[in-house]
């Protein structure tokens, strides 16, 4: 059928339920994936993804071998606070690289989660955790998007200056009185929650391209302010072409909405790269 009749038939609430998720995790790819890369952590999102792995792994082993109820949410927002911690910590008090501490993370969330994964009675799936199904997603999921949304607007929007000095310059925001650890550590534990929330219907794979990707077209924006909207903007675009062209020529909508990101992407920098040189 086609997308648009889809879309507004009252018998497929999955299509409009994908599109506005779509939308509302626009607004956290947007402002989380630019704080992200700004502060040059690109990798953060990989290695919270890959620690959330992690408690689902063991989320699920826990439930198979035993009587004990473990929903394998309540092990995702476990991991991924405890990895965002352990990197900010570790980076902050031990005076570590911020990308060795983070690929040390990612490799050891992703490899308790297969380990556990492995041991679990049963076949689990670990595929369904890494490329998701946004087509899936419940009236509560949406609920709880626009929930974070709110939060992390209102929170940037509140303590932009802060968060700004920070980005850029934290030893001179130091100086000046700006909590730059605090800062620091409080963009790690939202980009945590966020990924928890958004890698059970986009998966680990795409939750990784989208915080990264929109932010690196909107790279050009002159301020930190500018850079979200247009990586918002960007991000809605990348998912609604994305489920418009998966559904209509039967592809895989999230991978079909990291290919369009990436094409957008590289086509942006080889644009620019030239007109720069001329």
């Amino acid at each position: 059928m086609n997308f648009f009749t889809v879309l507004f038939n009252p018998d497929f609430p999955f299509v409009r339920n994908a599109l506005i998720a779509g939308v509302l995790s626009a607004v956290l790819f947007g402002t989380l994936g630019s704080l992200i890369t700004v502060r040059r952590i690109a990798s953060l999102a990989g290695a919270v993804s890959h620690a959330v792995l992690g408690g689902i792994g063991l989320a699920l082993f826990v439930s198979a071998s035993t009587d004990v109820a473990f929903p394998p949410m309540l092990g995702a927002f476990i991991f991924a606070a405890l990895a965002a911690v352990a990197i900010g910590l570790v980076t902050i008090k031990a005076k570590q690289r911020e990308d060795t501490v983070i690929n040390a993370i990612w490799a050891i969330g992703m490899s308790i989660g297969v380990l556990f994964m492995a041991k679990t009675p049963g076949y689990t799936d670990p595929s369904t955790y890494l490329f998701g199904n946004i087509l899936l997603i419940s009236n509560r999921d949406l609920i709880l998007l626009g929930a974070m949304d709110i939060a992390v607007v209102a929170l940037t929007a509140r303590f932009y200056p802060q968060i700004e000095a920070s980005s850029f310059d934290a030893e001179f925001a130091r100086t000046r009185g700006v909590p730059t650890d605090a800062v620091s550590l409080c963009v790690l534990i939202a980009t945590a929650v966020a990924v928890v929330l958004l890698q059970t219907f986009v998966g680990i794979v795409m939750l990784i391209a989208m915080l990264t990707l929109p932010a690196g077209t909107a790279s050009g924006a002159r301020s930190l302010a500018s850079m979200m909207a247009r990586s918002s903007a960007f991000a809605m675009l990348f998912f609604l072409t994305g489920l418009f062209f998966g559904w209509t020529f039967d592809f895989p909508i999230g991978a079909t909405t990291v290919i369009v990101a990436g094409a957008v992407f590289l086509s942006v920098a080889f644009c620019s790269k030239i007109f720069s040189r001329r």
